[in-house]
């Protein structure tokens, strides 16, 4: 049946040419079934397109899903990392608040001794404004960013406990306490020498108190000597951290020994009158980098009121 073939004519009514076109019902059935089949490829193939890219959306959705938990992860340690920051900054917060009369002492110091306290300078801080310009240029880095500024904050933090540790230090090896309890009779300066009368400079203090009373360590320290060193009588020197040194002179008896660690406050002897003295006191000396001090700008509460110069 579909061998048949069909004449259509075709004529021109203002020429009279009559054309004449030969189709097979073949050719016909198929022009037809395309023109009705291709909606329905039409539809199949939107179909088709629609299944892929739902399947591309649920797998960028997948991944999205794990991305955002890893995220949340590396997030979650990057704040547990910075709460310890945070703990830490408040410990050494806390540590680095002195007493404010010790503060004051150690603020008296001369200028080589806090020098030697404070140590190197960190350059923590050029780092992190390192980072945080290269973070404003490449934001697609954000965490390995946020993990250097995190290193470089826990360098920070090393360096600042290092100096919270040296101030802590200095704190210690500052001598800021009265050697003794008594009246001071003598100050640091010019006087009129106890036995010519004539102008003389005392290198120290002069506390009087009854003989066999306590004597006290100024701040920690190594015991350097205990011997009887001529016009000061039996002496103690101490020597502290950052090169400060102090001396207790005129002392009836020793309660220390050289090599000794001692802590402010101990008991390191005991008040005489040994030596150039005029009566039971202790003469107190202290110095930095081998210079004299004047003692009274580094002590801070008086134990008695004073009865003379």
């Amino acid at each position: 049946m579909f061998s048949r073939r069909y004449t259509v004519l075709i004529a021109d009514r203002t020429t009279g040419v009559v054309r004449r076109v030969t189709i097979s019902l073949r050719t016909v059935t198929s022009v037809v079934g395309g023109a009705l089949l291709l909606p329905v490829l039409i539809g199949l193939g939107a179909k088709w397109s629609s299944r892929l890219e739902l399947h591309s959306l649920q797998a960028t959705n997948s991944a999205l899903t794990l991305e955002n938990g890893n995220y949340r992860e590396t997030t979650g340690e990057l704040t547990s990392q910075i709460q310890s920051l945070e703990g830490v900054i408040d410990e050494l917060g806390a540590r680095a608040a002195l007493d404010p009369a010790q503060a004051r002492a150690m603020a008296k110091l001369p200028a080589l001794v806090k020098a030697r306290a404070a140590g190197g300078t960190s350059q923590t801080n050029a780092a992190i404004s390192t980072v945080l310009s290269t973070s404003l240029i490449s934001p697609d880095d954000t965490f390995g960013v946020l993990r250097t500024l995190l290193q470089s904050l826990e360098t920070r933090l090393s360096s600042v406990r290092k100096g919270v540790e040296r101030q802590e230090k200095l704190a210690a090896a500052t001598p800021s306490i009265w050697p003794a309890r008594g009246w001071l009779t003598s100050s640091f300066g010019g006087r009129s020498d106890p036995f010519t009368g004539s102008s003389a400079f005392h290198q120290g203090l002069d506390i009087s108190a009854s003989k066999g009373q306590q004597v006290f360590a100024t701040a920690d320290g190594k015991v350097e000597s205990t011997a009887f060193q001529g016009e000061y009588g039996n002496l103690i020197v101490i020597t502290h951290d950052f090169g400060i040194t102090t001396r207790y002179g005129h002392l009836s008896g020793f309660n220390v020994k050289p090599g000794q660690d001692v802590h402010r406050g101990d008991v390191i002897g005991y008040v005489g009158s040994t030596g150039r003295s005029t009566g039971p006191h202790l003469h107190y000396e202290i110095l930095a980098n081998g210079k004299l001090l004047n003692p009274l700008q580094l002590l801070t509460k008086p134990t008695a009121t004073a009865t003379g110069n």
